[in-house]
């Protein structure tokens, strides 16, 4: 009995002198800069003042699209790949649980019936029955690291989720907007085509009263024809958005279909200017830089666990139990076997093993470091690309509505010469064709302004 009075009281002193074999984790240090390089230069910045933005779940709000918004909301509920993260972040819970088992004595029950044949007593049956307990000491914090690992890798799934959904988000709605575009594109060429069949019958009117040669009716007809073709083409590629998008919201595509809408006119749209503060909030703003930092603790704590299996574990453990031939006095006193001590157990010679176990799980760490870095740098540069790209396709798009402008007036100027008399239709034909490039830049400047817009605040994390 003093005996197992000494192993509690060691037990216990171990305990209170249990350490960890691991220094405990801090996130690593990086150079940021103080402002982002286009700040400067970019109008629509606002800087954002302490606390805010915050993440927002809508941050498509300042779209004020009523279509896209219910998409993006569809998506959220039924995008696959949305539900594989949700799922992998279930699993990192249910691992963090399970991590924490340790911290409790595991109880276990058996019962055998063992039927077996002796030369000089004949057959025998033995029946036991039994309940054993056993519990691991943590001495060199194994346990402890290994809850903190679960903790840290359920933590990185939360941030997988959060940063898939933005991926998700993003890409609808870019794919929106582009659908739009090309819903304003076919609108203009179906425009634009009956602006070409007016002139085609001009030009017929005029060549049977002499005024104008078979030539200008096939240059009026080659105009009008490709036009229409343009406008077909145009169809193709709005299916395949279309299509696109069905499935980024769960669906095949035979179960959607997006009524055409185009913009009635691009000049004046107005593209949302999240706010932000300093580069430095994206270590706290951007689901994929969180993910990244959970997973460097994550590594932390695998060092912890690889580096306390070189040393001894010492566990606890208690038995009792019943044997006997005869299921009556099974349970009687004299049948009775009891066991409870402590154990220690520790690696003698395994040829290197949980070394190259620890010197692995190092490098995992090393490695993790630096894809951290690597994504924080990474988020930098997408918020520098798209300010920069914002603020040139604003300047771009100025020019656009004016070239767009000139373009209008000489057509106006040219078709008018031309029932004159005094201008030739190949002029015509010319400026024609001018006018609706010019036109087709701009929506196509105005697409790449709305995928930047979108880009930008996915950049930031999804704010306001």
């Amino acid at each position: 009995m003093k005996n197992i009075k000494l192993s509690f009281l060691v037990i216990a002193g171990l305990l209170l002198e249990g350490c960890s074999v691991w220094e405990a984790y801090t996130r690593p240090t990086m150079v940021i800069p103080e402002q982002y390089k286009e700040a400067s230069a970019f109008a629509g910045w606002k800087a954002a003042t302490p606390g805010s933005p915050a993440l927002s779940d809508k941050w498509w709000d300042r779209y004020q699209d009523a279509q896209l918004t219910q998409l993006l909301l569809s998506a959220n509920q039924a995008n696959y790949s949305i539900l594989i993260a949700e799922a992998n972040y279930r699993q990192g819970l249910a691992l963090a649980r399970g991590s924490r088992a340790p911290l409790l004595p595991a109880i276990n029950g058996q019962s055998a019936i063992i039927r077996g044949n002796n030369s000089n007593s004949g057959a025998s049956t033995e029946l036991s029955i039994g309940i054993s307990a056993s519990w691991e000491i943590d001495l060199w914090g194994r346990i402890r690291n290994s809850i903190l690992g679960g903790e840290a890798n359920a933590e990185a799934t939360a941030a997988d989720l959060a940063a898939v959904k933005l991926s998700v988000q993003s890409a609808l709605a870019q794919t929106y907007f582009q659908l739009r575009i090309l819903d304003s594109q076919k609108l203009l060429l179906d425009t634009t085509a009956q602006s070409f069949e007016r002139s085609l019958k001009l030009t017929i009117n005029r060549y049977n009263v002499g005024l104008a040669s078979r030539t200008e009716i096939a240059q009026a007809e080659t105009q009008l024809r490709n036009t229409r073709a343009q406008a077909i083409d145009i169809t193709a590629a709005r299916a395949q958005l279309e299509h696109a998008i069905a499935v980024l919201i769960g669906k095949v595509p035979a179960e959607l279909s997006i009524p055409s809408s185009p913009y009635k006119q691009v000049t004046g749209i107005a593209f949302p200017i999240a706010e932000a503060s300093l580069p430095s909030s994206l270590l706290e703003r951007r689901p994929d830089i969180a993910a990244a930092e959970r997973r460097i603790a994550l590594a932390n704590a695998q060092i912890g666990v690889a580096r306390a299996a070189l040393f001894p574990t010492l566990s606890l453990g208690a038995g009792l139990s019943y044997s006997n031939d005869t299921l009556g006095n099974l349970l009687s006193l004299p049948n009775r076997v009891w066991s409870l001590g402590p154990a220690l157990a520790g690696p003698i010679f395994d040829n290197q093993l949980r070394q190259s176990q620890t010197d692995a799980a190092i490098a995992r760490y090393d490695a993790s470091v630096a894809s951290y870095k690597q994504t924080v740098i990474n988020g930098i540069r997408e918020v520098e690309d798209n300010m920069a790209l914002l603020r040139i396709l604003e300047a771009e798009a100025v020019e656009q509505e004016i070239a767009v402008k000139f373009a209008r007036e000489a057509v106006e100027q040219t078709e008018n010469r031309y029932r004159a008399g005094i201008s030739e239709y190949q002029n015509v034909v010319i400026v024609q064709s001018a006018l609706l490039n010019a036109e087709r830049n701009l929506l196509t400047i105005t697409g790449r302004r709305f995928n930047a817009s979108v880009a930008l605040m996915i950049a930031l994390g999804g704010v306001h």
